[in-house]
């Protein structure tokens, strides 16, 4: 069977913005406008195709990226034709920074971006965190400044916005025609035409001359975005230098060029829930990379580390990544792929690079939200998902088994709060280890351990929100009810200073004894870099074969923290000396030696408790600016800045998580309701000395910052 697009006529894209900008509608009317649906659902309704979980409809938010395929081709209104048709892959992300992951998967594997922003607003902080983690990945992208034509809506305030704070290569390439609620359509900078609407659900727009005021600021905006563009194409920048009048077609190409570069974003304006959204797709299709236009992506030969490049081929071996991990009410368990070149079939089987198993294909779906259509085959830059996989997480290199291959892992952030939990009954204790462990598959961001001493179930995530959202999942889809304690920081512990520790572990209780003995030495490892262990024993005073089990208890005992029983991170510890017995040495005395010297030194070490600091930015009336002001210093907050955002004041600062529960009431009684915050993680810092004593208590520990001796 044949592929039914060409890859040239293939578009992968995400859909990402700030909570409330407009995604969810934007994709809606995208999906009305191209045929998929039809009606477009409304998110204040809880109706709209892409937010099918209950949660997501009860809220009004996006939860989980939803993925969906719709068709399109340039000028569609004149009629689909057929050789001009592009296949679409949208995938829809959540705007809410607690489910941060869900954007940064789908940009991992997504040639493409549109960022939305709310025209009221202009740029807020999750716009700013989900434009980094385009950059990240080199992510093209367009801007849609939405919701222009409702009360307070400004495009130019937005792009202006746009310009101080994301970029200042964001160019339109259409200004609106009227200003607020008397918007009728756009003027196209590229064509010097408008395209307006007498109702913006009207699905037809209206070609026509750009009215005579408006003249003079289209030609203005027109020559900024040819001057910018042409930098990226010499011979179109060496027909303007000479005075020659560029093209339309000459213009749009050099648009394209320099989109494609990731350095030159066009910006594009309108009601998200309107017909104007036809033109976003006509500019989708026009400027935004096909998966022959992106560079070519990095894999590596497990055996050898020798670098290959992978560039999309039907005729190539199949190589593809696992993106996510979703469990399905109808088909169970999930795994969406995006092919990075090579054929996938129904019946034939992949090999997992990080497990080394092979997986047979049972069934191949793609999906429009929550329903399903199933494919006999998948090809080369084609996004889609495997029904049923046993062995593969989010991450996973899926590949034919004569060519193992390993593509770049995703990074994902660690958790900053917890939760104690526990199951409400006995019936519901064997359910929720279930339960527990197919939220942690689906989702790498949420973390599950048990607590030894107090025998608790800790959950951790990336915030209050993200928590209640999966307990509500497992009690919703699992049917486990549990007891839920009050959020906790998830502090860290790590070291300041160097240390040695010597640990002999010997048992005699008759017959065959144990024995093990190490030498190690501890010290800072760089922020980041994690844990890392380094073998410098020689000549045999410890066999090879008991080296493992050093590290192992040495990395059991950092989960399981030394000051505080919170992990360890960032510590290098060196194996450098030890001795064994010929008969009473084992694997477990070492783990046991290993897990005991590693505590003493660190305790030796300076240890430290870290917190985590949220970059926090409130949105105020100046009526209750001082008091919010003076509310965050009394938080340890440092300020950072303060800006205006309309009529309103804008305060960003950095706080320790520990002092915002609770944040959003508090907030609410300072200004009688009027003022509203959004936060997100920023770093790790070491907790004052007078605030990590209160934290380590009274449990007979050494004290923070101080040395064991």
């Amino acid at each position: 069977m044949a592929r039914d697009y060409p890859l040239d006529r293939i578009r992968n894209i995400g859909i990402i913005a700030h909570i409330d900008a407009g995604k969810t509608t934007t994709t809606e009317s995208i999906l009305f406008y191209t045929g998929k649906i039809h009606k477009i659902g409304e998110v204040h309704e809880g109706d709209t195709a892409m937010d099918w979980m209950e949660q997501e409809r009860e809220r009004g938010i996006t939860i989980t990226s939803a993925a969906t395929t719709a068709f399109w081709s340039i000028s569609q209104q004149n009629g689909l034709k057929a050789e001009d048709t592009h296949r679409i892959n949208i995938i829809d992300t959540p705007g809410h920074v607690d489910f941060t992951v869900e954007v940064e998967r789908s940009l991992r594997v997504l040639d493409g971006a549109v960022v939305v922003f709310d025209g009221k607003m202009g740029v807020e902080p999750q716009s700013e965190t989900v434009w980094r983690q385009a950059d990240k990945y080199h992510v093209p992208r367009m801007c849609f400044i939405n919701k222009i034509n409702q009360t307070g809506g400004d495009f130019y305030m937005s792009l202006d916005a746009i310009h101080k704070r994301l970029s200042p290569n964001a160019f339109p390439i259409q200004i609106p025609v009227g200003f607020e609620k008397d918007i009728v359509g756009v003027a196209d900078l590229v064509k010097m035409k408008t395209y307006t609407y007498t109702d913006y659900k009207d699905p037809k727009l209206i070609e026509g001359e750009i009215p005579a005021d408006l003249i003079p600021k289209a030609r203005e905006y027109r020559h900024r975005l040819v001057e910018k563009v042409v930098e990226s194409d010499d011979a179109l920048l060496e027909k303007y230098l000479s005075g020659s009048e560029l093209t339309e077609a000459e213009i749009a190409r050099a648009i394209r060029k320099a989109t494609l570069t990731g350095k030159f974003y066009p910006v594009l304006g309108g009601d998200g829930r309107g017909i104007i959204t036809t033109s976003l797709l006509d500019a989708v299709v026009r400027y935004l990379p096909s998966p022959l236009d992106v560079p070519p992506v990095k894999a590596t030969r497990p055996k050898t580390g020798e670098e290959v490049e992978i560039t999309p081929n039907d005729s190539d071996k199949f190589v593809a990544l696992a993106f996510k991990i979703a469990a399905d009410p109808f088909v169970g368990k999930l795994a969406f792929f995006r092919v990075y070149t090579g054929v996938l079939q129904t019946g034939s089987y992949v090999l997992n690079t990080r497990s080394g198993n092979k997986e047979r294909v049972g069934r191949i779906v793609r999906l429009h939200a929550d329903s399903r259509e199933e494919v006999k085959e998948v090809f080369a830059g084609e996004i889609a998902a495997l029904v049923g996989p046993k062995d593969t997480f989010t991450g996973d290199t899926l590949c034919d088994a004569d060519n193992p291959l390993i593509l770049e892992r995703i990074t994902f952030p660690e958790p900053v709060i917890s939760v104690a939990i526990e199951p409400k009954t006995k019936a519901d204790q064997e359910k929720m280890g279930l339960a527990l462990q197919k939220l942690a598959e689906e989702d790498p961001t949420f973390k599950v351990r048990a607590e030894e001493e107090t025998n608790q179930t800790l959950i951790s995530g990336m915030g209050e929100l993200h928590l209640e959202i999966l307990v509500d999942r497992m009690k919703r889809e699992f049917k486990v009810e549990a007891n839920v304690g009050r959020p906790q920081v998830a502090y860290k512990e790590t070291i300041k200073g160097k240390a040695e520790a010597e640990s002999k572990y010997i048992r005699q209780t008759g017959g065959r004894g144990q024995y093990g003995h190490v030498l190690i030495r501890i010290e800072p490892n760089d922020p980041g870099k994690g844990n890392e262990f380094i073998n410098e024993v020689v000549g045999g005073d410890i066999p090879r074969e008991y080296i493992p089990a050093v590290d192992k208890g040495i990395k059991e005992a950092a989960d399981r923290g030394v000051i505080a029983g919170y992990p360890v991170i960032d510590t290098k510890v060196t194996l450098f000396d030890g001795s064994y017995h010929e008969v009473d040495s084992s694997e477990i005395a070492f783990k046991i030696a290993g897990s005991l010297a590693f505590q003493d030194a660190f305790k030796k070490a300076k240890p430290i408790l870290l917190e985590p600091i949220m970059k926090v930015e409130v949105t105020t009336p100046e009526t209750a600016m001082g008091d919010v002001i003076g509310d965050l210093n009394a938080k340890r907050g440092k300020i950072l800045e303060m800006t205006d955002r309309g009529n309103l004041k804008v305060i960003d600062a950095l706080v320790p998580l520990a002092e915002m529960f609770g944040y959003a009431t508090q907030i609410r009684s300072m200004s009688q309701g009027q003022a509203s915050y959004s936060m997100e993680f920023d770093h790790y810092e070491e907790v004052p000395k007078n605030v990590a004593e209160k934290i380590v208590g009274e449990s007979g520990k050494i004290r923070v910052g101080q040395t064991g001796k």
